[in-house]
């Protein structure tokens, strides 16, 4: 995976509930919120530290149960490297790095 990827756009849409990135190669990555959530990347939702690391990435996040609807409160930038959501359940420990987040693009839609 190329670590220079970027966003050159990000939107949180919480009527539709998703978060968009248009990254710096021009892909777009339409992120469901709730799904998002679940992917959480803290020690705290992976279930400790031997939980954590690219080996326990969901493959696929449009796979994920969300266990109830989510909604973003806040999102901040970390450095130039993260996005560090603040959800309405009061959690906000969770940092999404662009590595991670481009990981967890979900699949184009299959035309049908």
């Amino acid at each position: 995976m190329q670590t220079t990827l970027r966003p050159k756009g990000i939107t949180v849409n919480k009527n539709e509930g998703y978060l968009e990135i248009v990254w710096s190669d021009d892909k777009v990555c339409r992120y469901p919120l709730s799904h998002l959530r679940e992917a959480c990347p803290c020690v705290q939702c992976r279930g400790g530290h031997e939980f954590m690391g690219r080996e326990h990435d969901p493959d696929n996040i449009l796979t994920l149960i969300p266990k109830r609807s989510y909604v973003i409160s806040n999102v901040e930038m970390i450095g130039n490297y993260a996005l560090q959501p603040s959800w309405d359940d009061g959690h906000h420990t969770g940092i999404y790095t662009w590595e991670y987040l481009r990981r967890l693009c979900p699949p184009d839609p299959t035309p049908t």
